[in-house]
């Protein structure tokens, strides 16, 4: 979240606190109720609704205590639970909604009792009743909408990431067919050429001829042009990632991500399908962690033993483990490789929160 992002909403909320404060306050001074003690009181809980965003609960001890208070102090009086339904919404928006409503049971129990339970106290403690269930409801609309958000927003940035690898799919198989129909037309066609331009020059040297420099050209650049030919073939074929797991976690860091890099063991040269394995599965995990995992800071561990390569990167994000993760494309290619190597991988939140992943890959010798 953005410097910028973080002011406006606090002024935002320092504006809805002060204008919820001075409304109480001019209701309770219209009622002729208000002294020096109920005004500190009403700023005091309703200036306290500025920090509902960080402290919630905190928020909503001291928001329901101050109005209490000036309840028991000056008599009870329905505009004082204006501050309180703001806080008892607050809390059941950031998902304690059993607090909150235990607060609104607290300040309604004293405003019966303060008002010696007459019909018309009894009456407006009904009507402010229904005002906490609102507030209680509506925090938890306002909740789920939240979440809804979220999640249509992380599908739509996995919907794009679908289409980038789709898309890379489909230029790489283009490589492959580009490549095949160049080494099926113009590899044979060369290699014809070079072939009869050999045959003729065999034959001229056998029957003691000069061979003309035409025909020499030709099978020098037959054979040059097969060679050229070959390395454009091979830089076709080849779609897979070049660097190394330093590399991506400067790459990381220059784009912003707390990464912190270990290597332990014996580092050696790897086989070219572990190497690519181990660089594809440290790209993803800083891949998912930089989406998902938000202002977290995350930790790459390489470990070579004897006979075994592990991966371990992990994040301490807002990962929750009581909601495991959708396989995606990453994940399962992920899976993918280290099965196809016969290895292992686990990849989920973790119990104190953020996300894990370990890959333990077999090491052969490396190509």
């Amino acid at each position: 979240m953005s410097g910028q992002r973080i002011t406006r909403e606090r002024f935002a909320d320092a504006t809805v606190a002060v204008v919820v404060g001075a409304i109480t306050v001019l209701a309770a001074v219209a009622d002729d109720r208000a002294g020096p003690v109920d005004w500190v009181l009403i700023a005091a809980g309703s200036l306290a609704l500025a920090a509902h965003r960080s402290t919630p609960r905190a928020v909503l001890a001291i928001t329901t205590a101050c109005l209490l208070a000036d309840v028991v102090h000056a008599g009870p009086a329905s505009s004082l639970a204006l501050p309180v339904v703001g806080a008892v919404h607050t809390a059941a928006r950031t998902g304690h909604r059993g607090t909150g409503a235990a607060a609104a049971g607290v300040f309604l129990a004293g405003y019966v009792t303060v008002g010696s339970a007459t019909s018309d106290v009894v009456r407006e403690a009904l009507l402010l009743a229904g005002w906490f269930l609102c507030a209680v409801v509506t925090g938890l609309a306002d909740r789920n909408w939240q979440a809804y958000l979220r999640q249509t927003e992380q599908r739509a940035l996995e919907a794009e990431r679908t289409r980038e690898e789709a898309a890379l799919r489909r230029a790489g198989e283009e490589r492959l067919r580009i490549a095949r129909e160049l080494h099926d037309s113009l590899t044979h066609s060369i290699s014809i050429v070079k072939l009869q331009a050999g045959v003729a020059v065999h034959l001229a040297r056998k029957r003691g001829e000069d061979v003309p420099p035409a025909l020499l050209a030709i099978q020098e650049a037959s054979g040059e042009a097969t060679r050229e030919l070959r390395a454009t073939l091979e830089v076709l074929r080849t779609d897979e990632p070049t660097g190394t797991p330093a590399l991506l976690v400067e790459r990381a860091r220059a784009a912003g991500l707390a990464v912190d890099l270990t290597v332990t063991g014996d580092e050696r040269p790897l086989a070219a399908t572990v190497d690519r394995a181990m660089y594809r599965i440290v790209q993803e995990a800083l891949t998912n962690a930089a989406r998902h995992a938000g202002p977290a800071k995350v930790s790459v561990q390489l470990t070579y033993e004897e006979g075994d390569l592990t991966i371990h990167v992990e994040d301490d994000g807002t990962a929750d483990p009581s909601r495991p993760p959708t396989a995606g494309i990453g994940l399962t290619g992920m899976r993918e490789r280290v099965t196809a190597l016969g290895g292992t991988l686990e990849a989920a939140p973790r119990a104190e929160g953020g996300f894990a992943v370990r890959a333990r890959l077999p090491l052969g010798e490396a190509g």
